[in-house]
Protein backbone atom coordinates (compact mmCIF):
# COMPACT_ATOMS: atom_id res chain seq x y z
CA UNK A 1 0.00 0.00 0.00
CA UNK A 2 1.34 3.54 -1.08
CA UNK A 3 0.50 6.11 2.11
CA UNK A 4 0.67 9.96 1.55
CA UNK A 5 0.96 11.49 5.04
CA UNK A 6 -0.08 15.53 4.38
CA UNK A 7 -1.07 18.39 6.51
CA UNK A 8 -3.88 19.03 4.72
CA UNK A 9 -5.22 18.38 0.84
CA UNK A 10 -3.47 21.19 -0.93
CA UNK A 11 -0.02 19.53 0.10
CA UNK A 12 -1.40 16.37 -0.54
CA UNK A 13 -1.73 16.97 -4.41
CA UNK A 14 1.67 17.48 -5.17
CA UNK A 15 2.81 14.54 -2.79
CA UNK A 16 0.62 12.13 -4.11
CA UNK A 17 1.46 12.97 -8.09
CA UNK A 18 5.26 12.99 -7.38
CA UNK A 19 4.41 9.43 -6.74
CA UNK A 20 2.35 8.87 -9.19
CA UNK A 21 4.88 9.91 -11.84
CA UNK A 22 7.80 7.55 -10.26
CA UNK A 23 5.54 4.08 -9.13
CA UNK A 24 2.35 4.60 -11.50
CA UNK A 25 1.68 2.56 -14.09
CA UNK A 26 -0.20 3.02 -17.21
CA UNK A 27 -3.54 1.02 -18.47
CA UNK A 28 -6.49 1.28 -20.04
CA UNK A 29 -10.11 1.77 -18.37
CA UNK A 30 -13.67 1.96 -19.85
CA UNK A 31 -13.36 6.05 -19.99
CA UNK A 32 -9.55 6.13 -21.78
CA UNK A 33 -5.91 5.76 -20.58
CA UNK A 34 -5.45 6.22 -16.92
CA UNK A 35 -1.96 6.11 -15.23
CA UNK A 36 -2.90 4.31 -12.06
CA UNK A 37 -1.30 3.11 -8.74
CA UNK A 38 -1.06 -0.84 -9.02
CA UNK A 39 -1.54 -1.14 -5.08
CA UNK A 40 -4.03 0.19 -2.86
CA UNK A 41 -3.52 4.29 -1.62
CA UNK A 42 -3.73 5.89 1.90
CA UNK A 43 -3.83 9.54 2.21
CA UNK A 44 -4.04 11.03 5.39
CA UNK A 45 -4.88 14.23 5.94
CA UNK A 46 -3.62 15.62 9.89
CA UNK A 47 -5.73 19.13 9.31
CA UNK A 48 -8.84 17.98 7.48
CA UNK A 49 -10.71 21.03 8.01
CA UNK A 50 -7.90 22.79 6.06
CA UNK A 51 -10.13 21.61 3.22
CA UNK A 52 -9.66 24.17 0.08
CA UNK A 53 -7.34 23.78 -2.89
CA UNK A 54 -5.29 27.15 -4.06
CA UNK A 55 -3.28 25.27 -7.06
CA UNK A 56 -4.25 27.01 -10.40
CA UNK A 57 -2.98 24.47 -12.47
CA UNK A 58 -6.71 22.75 -10.92
CA UNK A 59 -8.37 25.68 -11.27
CA UNK A 60 -11.01 23.96 -8.62
CA UNK A 61 -14.50 25.40 -8.27
CA UNK A 62 -14.77 26.50 -4.57
CA UNK A 63 -18.59 27.24 -5.09
CA UNK A 64 -19.29 23.48 -6.40
CA UNK A 65 -17.42 22.08 -3.91
CA UNK A 66 -18.66 23.70 -1.06
CA UNK A 67 -22.66 23.96 -1.98
CA UNK A 68 -22.34 20.10 -3.08
CA UNK A 69 -21.51 19.59 0.31
CA UNK A 70 -24.13 20.86 2.07
CA UNK A 71 -26.46 19.39 -0.82
CA UNK A 72 -25.24 16.43 0.80
CA UNK A 73 -25.72 17.08 4.68
CA UNK A 74 -29.03 18.34 3.93
CA UNK A 75 -29.71 14.75 2.31
CA UNK A 76 -30.66 15.52 -0.99
CA UNK A 77 -30.30 13.40 -3.89
CA UNK A 78 -31.63 15.89 -6.74
CA UNK A 79 -29.89 16.32 -9.80
CA UNK A 80 -30.73 20.34 -10.04
CA UNK A 81 -29.28 21.63 -6.97
CA UNK A 82 -25.75 20.77 -8.11
CA UNK A 83 -25.78 21.40 -11.34
CA UNK A 84 -26.66 24.94 -10.41
CA UNK A 85 -22.66 24.73 -9.84
CA UNK A 86 -21.11 22.47 -12.27
CA UNK A 87 -23.72 20.95 -15.34
CA UNK A 88 -21.30 18.26 -15.64
CA UNK A 89 -22.74 16.23 -12.76
CA UNK A 90 -26.12 16.02 -14.60
CA UNK A 91 -24.27 13.18 -16.94
CA UNK A 92 -24.49 10.92 -13.87
CA UNK A 93 -28.23 10.54 -13.96
CA UNK A 94 -30.13 8.28 -15.04
CA UNK A 95 -33.20 9.76 -15.35
CA UNK A 96 -32.14 13.21 -15.48
CA UNK A 97 -33.53 14.07 -11.93
CA UNK A 98 -32.18 12.45 -8.97
CA UNK A 99 -28.61 11.07 -9.20
CA UNK A 100 -28.79 7.08 -7.82
CA UNK A 101 -25.32 6.99 -5.62
CA UNK A 102 -25.93 10.36 -4.06
CA UNK A 103 -23.83 10.30 -0.79
CA UNK A 104 -26.16 12.55 1.21
CA UNK A 105 -29.27 10.73 0.28
CA UNK A 106 -27.74 7.72 1.45
CA UNK A 107 -26.22 9.32 5.03
CA UNK A 108 -29.37 10.35 5.96
CA UNK A 109 -32.54 8.76 3.53
CA UNK A 110 -31.96 5.96 1.75
CA UNK A 111 -31.70 3.26 4.50
CA UNK A 112 -35.01 4.24 6.12
CA UNK A 113 -33.06 6.40 8.99
CA UNK A 114 -30.32 8.65 9.50
CA UNK A 115 -27.27 6.94 9.67
CA UNK A 116 -25.07 10.34 10.89
CA UNK A 117 -27.94 10.76 13.98
CA UNK A 118 -27.67 7.38 14.84
CA UNK A 119 -23.65 8.16 14.96
CA UNK A 120 -23.88 10.95 16.85
CA UNK A 121 -25.96 9.78 19.23
CA UNK A 122 -24.01 6.45 19.79
CA UNK A 123 -20.67 8.41 20.00
CA UNK A 124 -22.44 10.78 22.80
CA UNK A 125 -23.35 7.84 24.65
CA UNK A 126 -20.43 5.63 24.03
CA UNK A 127 -17.24 7.63 23.51
CA UNK A 128 -14.52 5.12 23.23
CA UNK A 129 -17.03 3.00 20.55
CA UNK A 130 -16.06 1.30 17.46
CA UNK A 131 -18.77 0.29 15.75
CA UNK A 132 -19.80 3.45 13.85
CA UNK A 133 -19.92 2.78 10.05
CA UNK A 134 -21.75 5.35 7.86
CA UNK A 135 -23.07 3.09 4.62
CA UNK A 136 -22.93 4.29 1.57
CA UNK A 137 -22.84 1.03 -0.97
CA UNK A 138 -25.75 -1.17 -0.86
CA UNK A 139 -25.41 -4.61 -2.65
CA UNK A 140 -28.86 -5.08 -3.56
CA UNK A 141 -28.75 -1.70 -5.78
CA UNK A 142 -25.53 -1.10 -7.01
CA UNK A 143 -23.57 -4.70 -7.50
CA UNK A 144 -23.68 -5.51 -10.38
CA UNK A 145 -26.05 -2.04 -11.98
CA UNK A 146 -24.82 -0.52 -15.23
CA UNK A 147 -26.75 2.70 -13.81
CA UNK A 148 -24.03 5.93 -14.54
CA UNK A 149 -23.71 6.78 -10.92
CA UNK A 150 -22.39 3.61 -8.50
CA UNK A 151 -21.12 4.95 -5.69
CA UNK A 152 -17.12 4.63 -5.16
CA UNK A 153 -16.85 5.50 -1.65
CA UNK A 154 -18.45 2.39 0.04
CA UNK A 155 -18.28 3.24 3.81
CA UNK A 156 -16.47 5.47 6.23
CA UNK A 157 -16.24 5.05 9.84
CA UNK A 158 -15.66 7.01 12.71
CA UNK A 159 -13.99 6.38 16.38
CA UNK A 160 -12.52 8.88 19.10
CA UNK A 161 -9.48 8.98 20.32
CA UNK A 162 -8.01 11.29 22.98
CA UNK A 163 -10.87 13.86 22.18
CA UNK A 164 -10.50 13.83 18.50
CA UNK A 165 -12.80 12.17 15.96
CA UNK A 166 -10.86 10.10 13.61
CA UNK A 167 -12.34 9.09 9.99
CA UNK A 168 -11.36 6.68 7.62
CA UNK A 169 -13.01 6.60 4.47
CA UNK A 170 -12.79 3.57 2.05
CA UNK A 171 -13.20 3.74 -1.74
CA UNK A 172 -13.16 1.37 -4.61
CA UNK A 173 -12.24 3.37 -7.41
CA UNK A 174 -10.70 7.23 -7.30
CA UNK A 175 -9.82 10.10 -9.88
CA UNK A 176 -7.09 11.32 -7.76
CA UNK A 177 -7.45 14.83 -8.73
CA UNK A 178 -10.93 15.14 -9.39
CA UNK A 179 -12.50 13.03 -6.71
CA UNK A 180 -10.45 12.06 -4.04
CA UNK A 181 -8.18 15.43 -4.05
CA UNK A 182 -10.39 17.75 -5.21
CA UNK A 183 -14.49 17.15 -4.57
CA UNK A 184 -14.04 14.06 -1.75
CA UNK A 185 -11.54 15.90 0.31
CA UNK A 186 -14.42 19.24 1.08
CA UNK A 187 -17.36 16.44 1.43
CA UNK A 188 -15.62 13.54 3.86
CA UNK A 189 -13.92 16.91 5.93
CA UNK A 190 -17.05 18.59 6.12
CA UNK A 191 -19.06 15.40 7.20
CA UNK A 192 -16.15 14.58 9.34
CA UNK A 193 -16.28 18.36 10.93
CA UNK A 194 -20.38 18.38 11.49
CA UNK A 195 -20.13 14.81 13.49
CA UNK A 196 -17.19 16.16 15.81
CA UNK A 197 -18.44 19.11 15.90
CA UNK A 198 -22.51 17.79 17.16
CA UNK A 199 -21.19 15.02 19.43
CA UNK A 200 -18.88 17.76 20.32
CA UNK A 201 -15.12 16.74 20.03
CA UNK A 202 -12.07 18.02 18.09
CA UNK A 203 -11.77 17.30 14.53
CA UNK A 204 -8.70 14.60 13.98
CA UNK A 205 -7.22 12.77 11.50
CA UNK A 206 -8.94 11.61 8.06
CA UNK A 207 -7.59 8.69 5.94
CA UNK A 208 -8.81 8.14 2.54
CA UNK A 209 -8.12 4.22 1.24
CA UNK A 210 -8.49 3.98 -2.45
CA UNK A 211 -8.75 0.27 -3.79
CA UNK A 212 -7.84 2.05 -7.08
CA UNK A 213 -6.62 5.44 -7.26
CA UNK A 214 -5.77 7.02 -10.84
CA UNK A 215 -5.50 10.31 -12.91
CA UNK A 216 -7.07 9.98 -16.52
CA UNK A 217 -4.39 11.20 -19.09
CA UNK A 218 -6.08 13.92 -20.20
CA UNK A 219 -5.16 17.91 -20.13
CA UNK A 220 -5.95 18.44 -16.35
CA UNK A 221 -3.81 15.94 -15.73
CA UNK A 222 -0.69 17.39 -18.04
CA UNK A 223 -1.64 20.74 -16.46
CA UNK A 224 -1.39 19.28 -12.82
CA UNK A 225 2.17 17.37 -13.53
CA UNK A 226 4.04 20.52 -12.77
CA UNK A 227 3.13 21.29 -9.29
CA UNK A 228 4.43 17.69 -8.33
CA UNK A 229 8.16 17.52 -7.09
CA UNK A 230 8.92 16.16 -10.43
CA UNK A 231 7.87 19.30 -11.95
CA UNK A 232 9.78 22.10 -13.68
CA UNK A 233 12.01 23.97 -11.19
CA UNK A 234 10.61 27.55 -10.88
CA UNK A 235 7.07 25.69 -10.12
CA UNK A 236 8.73 23.85 -7.39
CA UNK A 237 10.34 27.05 -5.87
CA UNK A 238 6.78 28.73 -5.80
CA UNK A 239 5.27 25.58 -4.68
CA UNK A 240 3.88 26.81 -1.24
CA UNK A 241 0.86 26.59 1.27
CA UNK A 242 -1.44 29.48 1.88
CA UNK A 243 -2.77 27.58 5.65
CA UNK A 244 0.64 27.73 7.12
CA UNK A 245 1.89 31.27 5.55
CA UNK A 246 -1.23 33.11 7.41
CA UNK A 247 -0.30 34.25 10.43
CA UNK A 248 -4.12 34.72 11.34
CA UNK A 249 -6.32 32.85 9.53
CA UNK A 250 -9.66 32.88 10.14
CA UNK A 251 -11.10 29.27 8.94
CA UNK A 252 -14.84 30.12 10.48
CA UNK A 253 -16.05 26.60 12.07
CA UNK A 254 -19.02 24.77 10.56
CA UNK A 255 -20.96 25.62 14.16
CA UNK A 256 -18.75 27.79 15.91
CA UNK A 257 -20.30 28.61 19.12
CA UNK A 258 -23.93 27.30 17.30
CA UNK A 259 -25.95 24.19 17.97
CA UNK A 260 -26.63 21.57 16.01
CA UNK A 261 -30.09 22.37 15.77
CA UNK A 262 -29.58 25.79 15.09
CA UNK A 263 -27.39 24.92 12.10
CA UNK A 264 -29.41 21.68 10.88
CA UNK A 265 -32.44 24.98 10.74
CA UNK A 266 -30.23 26.96 9.03
CA UNK A 267 -29.36 24.11 6.27
CA UNK A 268 -32.87 23.78 5.57
CA UNK A 269 -33.68 27.29 5.11
CA UNK A 270 -30.22 27.66 2.92
CA UNK A 271 -31.56 24.99 0.66
CA UNK A 272 -35.11 25.73 0.40
CA UNK A 273 -33.90 29.15 -0.91
CA UNK A 274 -33.59 31.55 1.79
CA UNK A 275 -30.48 34.17 1.73
CA UNK A 276 -32.03 36.12 5.01
CA UNK A 277 -32.40 35.56 8.55
CA UNK A 278 -29.60 32.72 9.03
CA UNK A 279 -28.82 32.31 12.95
CA UNK A 280 -25.79 30.62 12.90
CA UNK A 281 -22.64 32.49 11.42
CA UNK A 282 -21.46 30.29 9.04
CA UNK A 283 -24.58 30.31 6.86
CA UNK A 284 -24.51 34.37 7.47
CA UNK A 285 -20.91 35.05 6.92
CA UNK A 286 -19.76 32.13 4.86
CA UNK A 287 -21.93 30.04 2.51
CA UNK A 288 -24.63 32.57 2.07
CA UNK A 289 -22.11 35.10 0.62
CA UNK A 290 -20.77 32.19 -1.78
CA UNK A 291 -23.82 32.05 -3.35
CA UNK A 292 -24.87 35.46 -3.79
CA UNK A 293 -21.13 35.85 -5.51
CA UNK A 294 -22.17 33.19 -7.83
CA UNK A 295 -25.10 33.85 -8.29
CA UNK A 296 -23.63 37.58 -9.45
CA UNK A 297 -20.62 36.57 -11.12
CA UNK A 298 -21.81 35.99 -14.93
CA UNK A 299 -23.87 38.94 -15.24
CA UNK A 300 -22.05 41.21 -13.36
CA UNK A 301 -18.63 40.10 -12.35
CA UNK A 302 -17.34 43.33 -10.61
CA UNK A 303 -20.29 43.20 -8.09
CA UNK A 304 -19.45 39.63 -7.77
CA UNK A 305 -16.04 40.30 -6.20
CA UNK A 306 -17.73 42.74 -3.80
CA UNK A 307 -19.83 40.04 -2.48
CA UNK A 308 -16.78 37.82 -2.23
CA UNK A 309 -15.17 40.33 -0.16
CA UNK A 310 -18.19 39.30 2.58
CA UNK A 311 -16.96 35.87 2.52
CA UNK A 312 -15.71 35.59 6.16
CA UNK A 313 -13.71 32.33 5.67
CA UNK A 314 -9.67 33.69 4.53
CA UNK A 315 -9.77 29.91 2.79
CA UNK A 316 -12.98 30.11 0.74
CA UNK A 317 -12.70 34.34 0.20
CA UNK A 318 -9.04 33.59 -1.21
CA UNK A 319 -10.26 30.50 -3.45
CA UNK A 320 -13.77 31.96 -4.80
CA UNK A 321 -11.71 35.54 -5.74
CA UNK A 322 -8.28 33.81 -7.55
CA UNK A 323 -11.46 31.23 -9.18
CA UNK A 324 -13.11 34.98 -10.33
CA UNK A 325 -9.72 36.31 -10.99
CA UNK A 326 -8.98 33.36 -13.91
CA UNK A 327 -12.59 33.40 -15.22
CA UNK A 328 -12.22 37.44 -16.11
CA UNK A 329 -8.45 36.87 -17.27
CA UNK A 330 -10.11 33.54 -19.97
CA UNK A 331 -12.71 35.81 -20.49
CA UNK A 332 -10.43 38.69 -21.39
CA UNK A 333 -8.31 36.57 -23.54
CA UNK A 334 -11.16 35.54 -25.66
CA UNK A 335 -12.58 38.61 -27.06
Amino acid sequence: MFVIEAINVHTALPKILRELEVCGIDHESRNGPVRLFPEPVCVEYRYPTQRVLFWEQRDANPFFHLFESLWMLAGRNDVEFPARFSKQITQYSDDGEILHGAYGYRWRNFFTFDQIDAIITALQSNPDCRRQVLEMWYAPADLGANGKDIPCNLVATFQILHGRLNMTVFNRSNDIIWGMLGANAVHFSMLQEYIASSIPVSVGSYWQISANAHVYRNDLYERCRPISDNGPEPLRRTRWDPYQDWAFLDLRPLFNGNSKAEWDQDLERFMEGQREGMETEFFRHVAVPMYLTWETHKENPEAAFDFADQIGAADWRKACKEWLKRRKFWTQKQS
